[in-house]
């Protein structure tokens, strides 16, 4: 068991879009002997890409999981490989499936470098500590530059790339590259360019550049080894290639260097010798070791080890809908096994659900399995109230381990269904999708009665409302975007709060002076300050107090918007034997809130988004002077091989339609990508609007 977990390899590929994430996904399943054929994005047949939102516009929406072999040395491995989106409006699906892996390739274009998104990935990888190699696509690309991406990565994402290989040739006169660790030279050859390759000296002209990589390879790997290390210093020539490898894998898993490899996935080239390389390098589950987890009975730490023997703990990391089986779960076994037909306990809900099938992925297509033992990753059918992010445990040693965390909307949208027959039809269709998307939020806008979808950006509302229309037949009138605000107080008050009703028998009598001001800087939510002394008001109205306030949060002073940050102080008031209750204080609480908050000098806060373009110079002063007028702040400009990167922030609600706009001002040459940055306060003159149209609605 153990010696078969060795041999399992849990990765996804992760890039900035438009690096070849998809068509590298495609390769691999095509050398692995999944498909006979090999799917491209650009017809809308890739394997991985199986919407047909997906296909239409050749990028990756939801992360494709797929089970496939690959024969290294003596050995087969199994890999579980995961392709995810590369648009920023889709990090949910990246943040989801890093959850869950235990290593990556990041793809980087050759041309573009390190861009806006892969910074974002990387970030992720960061976060949950996801061991990673680099894979320098498009090498045969106008403009390729291996070192120069290399470079790249070394400043702009502070880590330590270290290339496996160096390029023979780039763009189309790149034919092979050097393998530094075994020293010689793999050139490919054949019609059927990439498939085969064979190999020879490296070419004299590169003889030289070789050798100073190698050493520098060399250096890097054995200082990581003090052994190894004397070794190189007495006999450098001693040190065998399997000494090497298994060194580099230690520092690979420790996340001390990034392996760098080089190729171009659309001409096959470079796919086989990345599959060897995520064999030897990347980690095991073993590797991972250990997961962490809370037991749900004590809220003490426990660990789960990746051994079918221990008892089972399960994450689900996606649901998708299926028209023919319902609803699927994608599930990372961590520990124990999970088996067909039988019932799990779900640590969040408290409540046992039956896995009715099991399946394995290739894609959207499903193969039936019996059994899922730990270290592995699968798709279960049959599982009613499960949300992205729950433990699935045993009743007998339950165990909770860490959900994910998503970010907020910034985005709105109203709409309505086109009949009125289509009322019920929508609501089941958005229960599916919310299930499927964490990141998409439904609302009913109390005063419209209208639907408000809010998410992550256009493109993002632009594929659920295709999504409703294609796959549940739901026709929809929708309204314009509307930017999702926030509220916030900018000064301190105190402000007493006597909440009294008689009618007649037992009333109601609340009394609190609270201190109501903005919480510290890179909090959230409320900080809620207890400093009652004596027993002016009794120790058991204190929480009420306080859900009082978190409840009104939601609904600001100026035009009901939520309100992310705010600290309160409850230092004094008084009660009533008879008439006091916990309902009482709570609604005390709540009046206090829409009274001294509208006194508290409220703000609206708006998301500002991080903008980069990337344009030819000719067109930049029309560029520079369109974000101007958009109230952008100019952060930088970065010279490119071919043009200039203007860096930006900028409020999404001068953004709306931005994509139309550059490519006008452009002729179709300049690309812009955004992500959102942070909230900050709106001028005065634009508050006016927005409380204007909020009123209006």
């Amino acid at each position: 068991m153990a010696k078969d977990l060795f041999y399992t390899r849990n990765i996804g590929i992760m890039a900035h879009i438009d690096a070849g994430k998809t068509t590298t996904s495609e390769r691999i399943l095509y050398y692995t002997g999944l498909t006979h054929r090999i799917g491209e994005v650009h017809d809308g047949a890739a394997t991985m890409d199986w919407m047909v939102q997906e296909q239409e516009r050749g990028i990756t929406i939801t992360s494709a999981a797929t089970t496939t072999f690959w024969h290294y040395g003596d050995q087969e491995y199994k890999i579980n490989l995961i392709d995810t989106p590369g648009h920023v409006d889709f990090t949910v699906e990246v943040e989801r499936s890093l959850r869950v892996l235990d290593g990556a390739v990041a793809v980087f274009c050759a041309v573009g470098g390190v861009e806006p998104q892969s910074e974002t990935v990387w970030r992720q990888a960061n976060k949950y500590g996801v061991p990673r190699i680099a894979f320098i696509n498009k090498m045969d690309r106008v403009g390729a530059d291996f070192f120069n991406v290399v470079d790249q990565i070394r400043e702009k994402l502070g880590s330590n790339p270290m290339p496996l290989q160096i390029p023979i040739g780039s763009e189309e006169n790149f034919v092979g590259v050097v393998d530094l660790i075994r020293n010689h030279a793999i050139v490919w050859t054949g019609e059927e360019s990439g498939a085969k390759f064979e190999i020879r000296e490296i070419p004299a002209d590169l003889k030289e550049q070789a050798s100073e990589w190698r050493e520098k390879l060399l250096e890097t790997i054995v200082e990581q080894d003090e052994a190894l290390m004397e070794r190189y210093f007495d006999d450098p020539d001693s040190i065998t290639v399997d000494e090497l490898l298994a060194v580099a894998r230690k520092s690979v898993v420790s996340q001390q260097i990034i392996p760098v490899l080089v190729g171009s996935a659309f001409k096959n080239k470079g796919v086989q010798l990345l599959l060897d390389t995520v064999c030897a390098l990347l980690p095991s589950p073993l590797d991972k070791g250990a997961i962490n987890g809370t037991n749900v009975d004590t809220g003490e730490p426990e660990v789960r080890n990746p051994d079918e023997s221990e008892p089972l703990s399960a994450l689900v990391f996606k649901i998708a809908s299926d028209k023919f089986i319902d609803k699927l779960a994608f599930i990372r076994v961590y520990s124990g096994v999970l088996k067909n037909g039988e019932s799990v306990y779900n640590a969040r809900t408290g409540k046992k659900v039956k896995i009715s099938r099991l399946f394995q992925m290739h894609a959207n297509k499903q193969n039936p399995r019996d059994e899922i033992g730990a270290g592995d990753i699968c798709a279960a059918v049959g599982l009613k109230d499960v949300k992205t992010g729950d433990t699935l445990t045993v009743e007998a040693h339950p165990i909770a381990l860490e959900s994910m965390t998503f970010p907020e909307p910034v985005i709105g949208l109203a709409i309505e269904p086109k009949v009125q027959a289509d009322v019920d039809k929508l609501g089941i269709a958005l229960n599916k999708l919310s299930d499927e998307d964490p990141t998409l939020r439904i609302r009913t806008d109390q005063d419209s009665g209208q639907t408000v979808l809010s998410g992550m950006g256009e493109l993002h509302l632009e594929i659920i409302i295709d999504r409703l229309r294609r796959e549940f037949n739901v026709e929809i009138n929708q309204g314009r975007p509307q930017v999702t605000y926030k509220e916030a107080i900018t000064s301190k008050i105190e402000h007493r709060e006597v909440f009294k009703k008689q009618s007649g028998g037992r009333g109601k009598f609340a009394d609190i002076y609270i201190r109501l001001m903005p919480g510290d800087p890179g909090t959230e939510g409320l900080t809620f300050v207890d400093q009652i002394k004596g027993g002016t008001i009794p120790k058991e109205f204190i929480p009420s107090v306080e859900k009082g306030f978190k409840e009104a949060m939601n609904n600001g002073p100026l035009a009901g918007y939520k309100m992310d940050n705010l600290r309160v102080e409850l230092f004094d008031g008084s009660f009533h034997a008879v008439d006091s209750d916990a309902l009482s204080f709570e609604l005390a609480a709540k009046y206090a809130f829409r009274e001294a908050a509208s006194k508290a000098r409220p703000v609206f806060l708006e998301p500002i988004m991080k903008l980069e373009v990337v344009t030819p110079e000719d067109f930049m002063g029309d560029i520079i002077a369109d974000l101007n007028r958009r109230r952008a702040t100019i952060e930088g400009i970065d010279s490119k091989s071919n043009g200039r990167i203007i860096k930006a922030k900028v409020p999404l609600s001068e953004q709306f339609g931005y994509v139309t706009v550059i490519r006008n001002l452009s002729k179709g040459r300049a690309m812009s990508t955004m992500e959102f940055s942070h909230f900050a306060e709106v001028p005065e003159h634009i508050a006016k609007t927005v409380l204007e149209n909020a009123k209006s609605k």
